[in-house]
Formats: C-alpha cells, structure tokens, sequence
C-alpha cells in the first residue's frame, strides 16, 4: 500500500511521500535512544507543562486538523472536529494524574521485615523506545491513547501509522515537538508494513503496541514474542448490543443508530449485533430502522452529513461481500444493503443497513463488519441473549439495556467482554480502562492499567 492521503469521497490522490530510507531509519532508531537517556529523568511537572502546552496547540489546530482527518479518511468533519477535542481532553488528564498514578507504592514495614527489610517499594520505572502501529479509523485518537500515558511514563513513541494518514501522522510528530518535547520523544516512521519486523526486532526498541487487525495482530505478537518483547493488542470487535423488555426502547433505539454508525461504522467498539427481546423486538425494529434510513449520506466535510464514504475502496469491497453473501444465504435486508444511489460520486460510499433473519452459518455471524451494517437478532429472555452475545471470536465490549438491577449484575458477569456498557454506547474515556479478550486482543489502554503497561515494575528493597 502506498504512503499517500487519497480522499475517499473522490479517489483524488492528493499528497503522496516516500518511504523513510534505511539510513533515515537508523537516524531515527538512534534518536529515539539517545533521547530516552536524559527524557526518562525530566520530572512530572516538566513532562505535564509540555504535555498541556501539546493539549492547548492542538485545541488551536482543530479546524486544520480536522480536515486533514476528514480528507485522509472520510469521517465527517463534525466528528473530526470531536476526536480532535478528545484527544486534548485526554492529554490534560494524563497531565494532571501521572504522578498520581505512578507514584511509589510502599508496602507495610511489619510485611516485609521476615525478608530482612528495613522498607521496601514499588517504583513503575519507563522501559524504553516504544513502537506503535496504529489504524487509520481514528487517526489522532488512536496514537493520542497511547502517546499520552507513555510520554507522561518517560517513555518515548515511534509510531508507525496507517499509509492511507501520512498527514495526520507527520502532524503529530510536529505537535509534540511544537509543544517542547525533546526532539525524538515522539516520531513518526514512514514506513510500509514490510519494514514493522526490522523495527521491532531492533534491540533499542523494548515493546510495541498495536491497534489493527487480528492479522496484524497476530504478526506483531509473533515478532515480539520470538524477542520477549512486551506487546499490549487492541484488534477487532463485533460488539453485542442487548434489549431487554424493561428498556427504553426508543432511547435504546436512538442510541443503537448512533452506537452503530460512528465513524461511519469503522469503529472496534461500534454495536454491531443487535439482540433484542421477542417482546419488544418489533418496537424496536421499527425505530431502529427508521433512524437508519433517516441518515444523511453525502460529502463528509459538509455539517450535515452524517455518514461519509468508507476509508478505502478495499473497505467497501469486503462489506458487500458480507451483505450479499447473507442476503444470498437468506438473510433480510430491513434498510439499505447497497451504494447509494440517488447522487453522483465517485468515492466509497454504502447506505446505512439493517440485516435481519440472520443465522450461525453465515460469515456475517463470525467476522466483523467495518461500516454502516447493523445484524438484528430475536430472543426469548435474557439466558438466549446472553449466549448470543457470547457466540462470537470477539471480546471488546458489550452493551445492555434494562430496567432491572439483577440483569445487570447477571450480564456484567457473564458478558465475555472487557468492557460492558449499560443503558448506553461504549465509548472510552481516559478514567477508564480499555481493552478486550478473545481474539479482540490483551492489555489495557487509557486510566492507570493503561499508563502502567510500559512501565518496569520495580521493586526497591532496603536492607534493616
């Protein structure tokens, strides 16, 4: 895949860049470490101040920003505008709370003195260089997650972007420069796929992180396994979202249009299977699919558009093949299912759809689908739902919608997810840990598990 911004509302190729040279490779992989020698020792008031100062830049640069995304991707630009703000949001937070969370831990002297202890701690110390491969979805979002608790850490990021978001990756190495990081505390490498191995294998660099594909996923784990390396993996998601009769239904309904169609539906935690109680499940089937159809499809830097093109043509290709493949398999179309028809353009557009009748043996089921495609599901109670919800490769998140208190707690216990949601959409937040299990990947990004993924736990004990 070429290293270029192409705008997937037209297929126009806008900028193009080449592949960092093996000599500028190295130029960079030196830097990184000659950089996190004297970075791992700044304090936290210093790392904050610059961390901020990259918040309050970026604030500045969100109508710049947020066309680049647009224009790179295709989310609207209202959207654009919002993960911009997040990010700032998320920089300021890891800003005001590193210190906190990795402060020394001391354990009480009467349990360690049988060790010989005068005292003893814990001490989350930054491992090194980082690598971090990162998807074009949520282009600022998904590196910001990360680069936020690994600089304030005393870490430092490489990050090896998405092809399709040069832009948005070369604006980023400028922020937190711009922002007075050290330069090297923070690189984008432009590089292809190709070249991930030779940098993750490269001593200097001490763990990586990923966010992609379970294909990708699986590389990485690979390499680094093989290097006893650190990894933590965020891969794919096919997010269960349950109704039971005690919900709001038209709430729930309201909500799932939204809980689906984020980001035009490229999203890991977007709802995505729709399992709803026979006794509600007409309800809301019919306010589901009206606000389906009530979307606005179009230029995703016009302010009413709700859904833009998909990322990539590629994209587009692998949902249809879902769709038609379950509609040939039997499957209901209740809305959309196809191109949109009714203007002309020449980018990577889908309709909103809603598939019902859908059955095991359709791939549809199983894989995960990226854009705007929602699988409506009927159940008799809430063990049916449960099983449902379960029955699937993936573990990210999961939402419910009920008005009582022992479904809850039944369903936060049962739900195979990292994340559960009730009586809302799964979103992130820095408070928050994020990550899933299965096939949806292992660790934990954002909060204090996120900032400590990349620290070396020391302990420091102190002879008597």
């Amino acid at each position: 895949m070429p290293i270029a911004t192409v705008n997937p509302a037209n297929g126009e190729t806008l900028e193009t860049y080449e592949a960092l040279s093996p000599d500028a490779l190295e130029e960079k992989l030196a830097l990184a470490a000659r950089t996190f020698a004297t970075y791992r020792a700044t304090a936290f008031d210093e790392r904050a101040r610059m961390m901020r100062h990259a918040a309050d830049l970026l604030d500045a640069d969100t109508p710049e920003i947020a066309r680049i995304m647009t224009t790179e991707m295709g989310k609207p630009i209202k959207a654009a505008r919002a993960e911009a703000a997040k990010c700032a949001r998320t920089m300021r937070w890891y800003a005001d709370h590193a210190q906190e969370l990795l402060a020394p831990e001391h354990p009480a002297e009467s349990d360690v003195k049988d060790s010989g202890a005068a005292r003893a701690e814990v001490r989350y110390r930054p491992l090194g260089p980082v690598l971090a491969v990162m998807p074009w979805n949520f282009p600022l979002w998904q590196v910001v997650r990360f680069a936020a608790p690994a600089l304030m850490a005393g870490n430092v990021g490489l990050l090896k972007h998405a092809s399709n978001v040069p832009q948005t990756a070369l604006y980023l190495e400028d922020l937190f420069l711009r922002a007075g990081f050290p330069e090297g505390c923070f690189q984008t490498l432009l590089i292809g796929s190709g070249a991930v191995e030779g940098v993750l294998r490269d001593e200097r660099v001490v763990a990586a992180t990923l966010t992609g594909s379970e294909p990708a996923g699986r590389s990485v784990a690979s390499i680094a396994g093989d290097e006893v390396k650190k990894t933590v993996l965020e891969l794919g998601g096919s997010d269960p979202y349950v109704v039971m009769p005690s919900a709001d239904v038209v709430k729930a309904a309201r909500t799932a249009v939204t809980a689906r169609t984020q980001n035009n539906g490229q999203s890991c935690i977007a709802a995505k299977r729709f399992i709803v109680h026979e006794d509600v499940f007409e309800r809301f089937r019919e306010a589901f699919v009206e606000g389906m159809r009530a979307l606005k499809v179009g230029d995703p830097l016009d302010e009413e558009t709700d859904i833009g093109p998909l990322a990539s043509e590629q994209g587009r290709k692998d949902l249809e093949e879902l769709v038609d493949e379950a509609v040939e398999s039997g499957a209901t179309v209740l809305c959309g299912g196809q191109r949109p028809k009714d203007f002309d353009r020449h980018g990577w557009f889908y309709e909103p759809t809603v598939l019902a009748d859908i059955t095991p043996e359709m791939r549809i089921h199983r894989e995960e689908t990226f854009g705007p495609v929602a699988t409506l599901y009927r159940v008799t109670d809430l063990d049916a739902a449960i099983e449902l919800a379960n029955d699937t490769p993936f573990g990210l998140s999961s939402n419910l919608w009920t008005g009582d208190a022992d479904e809850i707690e039944r369903f936060a216990r049962d739900s195979q997810a990292g994340g559960v949601f009730v009586n809302g959409m799964t979103a992130s937040h820095p408070a928050l840990p994020f990550g899933g299990n299965k096939r949806s990947g292992y660790g934990r990004e954002l909060s204090g598990h996120g900032i400590k993924e990349f620290c070396d736990i020391t302990t420091v004990w102190i002879g008597a």
